[in-house]
């Protein structure tokens, strides 16, 4: 067989192989909705996606929730490389929705984000977002017919996801908390300087600069794939066109993290007891993860005393945003691993 021929028998066989793969992956399912937060004129954005054909009881049906400064459905429903984590778990077999709280990303902003941020306080505590997570988790469990589902949250989102799994500890099944937040031991109080306003900017130079805190300097280039951050910059600064209008672009946040922040969590007062948790629990934690220190997560771990059964998980060259990174399929892997795991027999 000639070079040619040779070359053109393994093209055809990688082509087969590729479809044979694309066509193993089954078809999903996306819907929109919006669904009441409880709060006059103020709606909250869900997405759903999950197989075309559920499989009854036995699909997993998990709500997630973002963070302090960014939406959920430009960082766990960003296509990157083709796919997002949200497609990812789809794929897999589970009925999987996010939400943007409100204030952010798709949902409604509250009447003080439409006025300087100076002219009002600080809006969506984290109280307020508890109550709206509760919200959209009940809207799934009526429209699924449960009365569980798994509960995952980044970064303020874990504050959110397991303050919920705390408070109403019944509707949970599982909890996922990446990214944890939690108090520092002996930390001094966090600073109080000057008043805070209803909401604050970002900028995509801030924002890159933070993604970037605590990477090794020979390590920053290959840790974001090529047109990632830029891909992610420009579909987040979208959900807030207020923000992107202004020179140079910025993306407006809800102060109501900031506040708790200070009156809360950096006077090591907790939003939620971490005991009150009855669902069997993953903690995952970046390795270079600057914004919620691996203390936080260790701190943390030891307090949730009344889970039937927890994990720890530490993913290496990984900063608080590995969802979005080289890495992220080791976060896509660890948190499916977890939530089809049978529960440890007895011994």
């Amino acid at each position: 067989m000639t070079c040619r021929n040779v070359a053109f028998a393994i093209g055809a066989v990688l082509t087969l192989l590729t479809t044979s793969a694309a066509a193993q992956k089954p078809a999903i399912v996306t819907e929109e909705a919006t669904v009441p937060s409880g709060d006059p004129g103020i709606d909250i954005f869900v997405r759903n996606k999950h197989p075309a054909q559920l499989s009854g009881g036995a699909t997993r049906t998990l709500v997630f929730v973002h963070g302090a400064t960014y939406p959920a459905s430009t960082a766990f429903d960003l296509p990157l490389g083709g796919t997002s984590f949200m497609d990812d778990l789809a794929e897999h077999g589970f009925d999987v929705y996010l939400l943007d709280l409100p204030g952010y990303g798709r949902s409604s902003r509250p009447a003080a984000m439409a006025q300087p941020a100076e002219a009002n306080a600080p809006v969506e505590t984290t109280a307020d977002a508890v109550r709206h997570y509760g919200a959209v988790v009940d809207y799934v469990l009526k429209r699924r017919g449960l009365q569980k589902l798994d509960a995952m949250g980044w970064s303020w989102g874990t504050t959110i996801a397991a303050g919920f799994a705390a408070a109403q500890p019944g509707k949970v099944e599982r909890l996922v908390l990446y990214a944890p937040v939690w108090t520092v031991p002996g930390a001094a109080p966090a600073p109080t300087p000057g008043k805070l306003g209803a909401y604050r900017t970002v900028s995509g130079d801030a924002a890159r600069q933070r993604w970037l805190n605590g990477v090794p300097p020979d390590k920053q280039a290959d840790l974001i794939p090529g047109g990632w951050f830029d891909a992610w910059q420009k579909a987040t600064w979208a959900t807030d066109p207020a923000g992107a209008a202004q020179t140079p672009p910025v993306l407006r946040a809800p102060n109501g993290v900031v506040q708790d922040i200070r009156e809360r969590w950096g006077a090591g007062q907790p939003t939620y007891d971490p005991a009150a948790i009855a669902a069997p629990t993953l903690l995952v934690h970046g390795e270079w993860d600057r914004d919620t220190p691996r203390v936080m997560a260790q701190t943390l771990f030891p307090l949730i005393t009344h889970a039937p059964w927890k994990r720890y998980v530490e993913i290496g060259e990984a900063t608080h945003t590995v969802m979005m990174e080289k890495n992220r399929r080791q976060l896509f892997s660890v948190v499916e691993e977890f939530l089809l795991a049978p529960d440890p027999e007895a011994p």
